[in-house]
């Protein structure tokens, strides 16, 4: 949180709160130890800056389709630091790769179900041999966890204007995106609940490309 105390106040109180309730060790924890890691949907980057200081091995860009977002990002990376980088990108664009890992954390319920379906397809054709894709999202169950977090992110969204994207959420089952997954050509698809001891329903799933 450091990096980030330059940052406009609000912009700090929303990392402050997005830090203290997601789960970002099992995500990092899911991710290649080495080689290039790419974020979709990154925001203002809290967790490409984790995954940076935490693995000293990976380098890590992150893309957003919010500019400012994107500019706070790039502020809180250290002067000379070359293993973190930030750009802007459209909804559903992925650079090319290959790219030894990808991550998207609570980014595809802003996307319909058609939508989602697209980006990970895509983000699996930019995985190099034996590369990882990791997807954060909340699941629909615990249902009074979903419902809960369905509240805050229609304040979040419709209200505060928090986050970018579609108005209309769109609450995947997690099983039926690990199928996605399996269809987009992955293997090894693992699926892992993280909400214990959480208010909201997070769920982790990791794949991997063929070797």
């Amino acid at each position: 949180m450091a990096a980030y105390r330059d940052a406009p106040t609000g912009d700090r109180l929303h990392l402050l709160v997005r830090w203290l309730t997601c789960p970002f060790p099992p995500v990092v924890e899911a991710l290649p130890a080495v080689g290039r890691v790419l974020e979709v949907g990154c925001g203002h980057g809290l967790l490409s800056s984790y995954l940076a200081a935490r693995r000293p091995g990976v380098t890590v860009h992150g893309v957003d389709i919010d500019v400012d977002k994107i500019e706070v990002a790039r502020a809180s990376v250290p002067a000379g630091e070359t293993r973190l980088s930030f750009g802007a990108s459209p909804s559903g664009a992925v650079p090319e790769g290959p790219w030894d890992g990808i991550v998207l954390v609570d980014v595809l319920y802003l996307l319909d179900e058609q939508g989602q379906r697209a980006l990970l397809v895509e983000c699996a054709s930019r995985l190099a041999p034996g590369g990882r894709l990791v997807v954060k999202e909340m699941a629909t169950r615990p249902r009074w966890k979903a419902r809960l977090n369905a509240l805050q992110e229609s304040v979040s969204v419709r209200v505060l204007g928090i986050t970018e994207g579609s108005r209309d959420f769109a609450f995947v089952d997690p099983d039926v995106r690990a199928r996605w997954l399996v269809e987009a050509g992955l293997t090894d698809v693992r699926a892992r609940r993280l909400d214990r001891g959480r208010a909201h329903p997070h769920h982790l799933l990791a794949a991997r490309a063929p070797a």
